[in-house]
């Protein structure tokens, strides 16, 4: 198991259940998120193996000024999982949803990036094996009507990081992709269409650490979600997208049910 690991994102339900494997394995964590409480109550489960830190994973500043206060009080990383990430519906016939989109990619996808950057040099150093573990989706695999905007971050997700794991294969450092259905946690909480494969976060963050320990540079949660997308992609494109057109939309910001998006700069309320 891994001795020393980043996890941001650590106050959804996936991050969690992440933190919670790896302290109960004896690992040094980071937690890093935005909720206090949380973070404080995942802290107390391993007091001297644990920080905490609340930057915005966007904040390429802020996100090294946590990477070196880390390394210095715990060494270099073996692990990274970049996991946190926001969702909701988006129509882009709407002004103010722009700036949902542009939120949205800076914290799914370009905060990968700023959660991979500070460690990479020494990781490299180091000599040791490690691992970047990027959190995307099976929504990055094809776009959804009325979730275009994060279908689009998790599709730059994945390309991203296919870019990252090519340019590491001369090193010991790992590069992994997981592409999740659907899980149980305050993500899927507001949806109101079915959800076929529902994962519980506690069997997810089991298969992700269990899958990258093992090498697995693509791993999907749970596998059958994956087999009934790839299933879908056969069908005729106007046959795949009338399906889709049939099911209800993921909230949009504003709106009952939508998840809160930390640091969108707009104020419209949706009916």
């Amino acid at each position: 198991m891994y001795r020393n690991a980043i996890i941001t994102g650590a106050c959804g339900g996936l991050g969690q259940a992440l933190a919670r494997r790896l302290l109960e394995s004896g690992s040094h964590v980071a937690l890093v998120g935005l909720n206090s409480d949380i973070l404080k109550t995942l802290s107390n489960l391993a007091p001297q193996r644990c920080r905490i830190y609340q930057p915005d994973v966007s904040d390429a500043a802020a996100m090294q000024a946590m990477a070196a206060d880390w390394m210095q009080h715990h060494g270099v990383p073996d692990l990274v999982i970049a996991n946190a990430g926001v969702a909701g519906g988006f129509e882009t016939t709407e002004p103010t949803d722009l700036a949902v989109m542009r939120r949205m990619l800076e914290i799914n996808l370009l905060g990968v990036a700023t959660s991979f950057q500070p460690f990479l040099n020494a990781m490299q150093s180091s000599g040791q094996v490690g691992a970047l573990v990027g959190v995307a989706s099976v929504a990055g695999w094809r776009g959804m009507p009325g979730n275009g905007a994060y279908c689009a971050s998790k599709a730059g997700l994945i390309a991203y990081l296919q870019s990252l794991r090519a340019e590491l294969r001369p090193t010991r450092i790992t590069v992994h992709t997981i592409s999740p259905g659907y899980l149980r946690t305050a993500l899927t909480a507001g949806n109101t269409f079915a959800m076929p494969g529902l994962l519980g976060p506690d069997e997810a963050a089991q298969a992700l650490l269990h899958g990258v320990a093992r090498g697995r540079e693509h791993i999907v949660l749970p596998r059958r979600i994956g087999w009934l997308s790839q299933a879908l992609s056969l069908l005729p494109a106007r046959w795949h997208d009338r399906i889709l057109l049939g099911q209800p939309r993921k909230p949009r910001a504003g709106q009952s049910g939508a998840t809160p998006i930390p640091g969108l700069n707009t104020s419209a309320k949706k009916p």
